[in-house]
């Protein structure tokens, strides 16, 4: 299992979302992510999330906050804990990221973009602003089989 935080970095109404679309190989190919990204070394997961912001999109987070740890199981890839994060505090200017195209989505389309089937059920908790949860994600063949949420079998 490998460690990732993956963040959603919100302005107002709206989200920064990450158009999966320019690496190669890539399990996340044409979805539409928040952004983070895989520790290096001995990061703590705030660490990876401050790292990851400014790589893949030029922005410092100054505010920003754990929300809950999402275990992703896939078959045909490495499993990850995922740490959560949501932002609502920056500073600088968007670049130009080389594993896809960053745009700001309203919250209202958010949910028509190709995405994980189960990024919906953790953005529901994110919207609703639910307390630090746990959420195991399984799927085969890209297709959700089995979603547990807080110990709970929801899927």
């Amino acid at each position: 299992m490998i460690n990732t935080t993956l963040c959603y970095v919100t302005r107002g109404d709206e989200v920064l979302m990450l158009h999966r679309v320019k690496k190669k190989n890539d399990i996340n190919k044409d979805k539409w992510i928040g952004i983070g990204g895989k520790f290096e070394g001995e990061e703590s997961p705030d660490e990876c999330l401050l790292r990851e912001a400014r790589e893949e999109t030029g922005l410092t987070l100054t505010n920003w906050r754990c929300r809950g740890v999402v275990t992703f199981l896939c078959d045909g890839c490495e499993g990850e804990f995922m740490y959560l994060f949501t932002a609502d505090g920056f500073e600088g200017q968007l670049k130009e990221c080389n594993e896809g195209d960053l745009q700001w989505v309203s919250r209202e389309f958010l949910y028509s973009l190709p995405m994980w089937e189960g990024d919906k059920i953790f953005l529901d908790l994110l919207w609703a602003d639910a307390p630090f949860f746990l959420l195991k994600l399984h799927y085969q063949g890209g297709k959700l089989v089995q979603a547990v949420l807080d110990g709970k079998r929801i899927v």
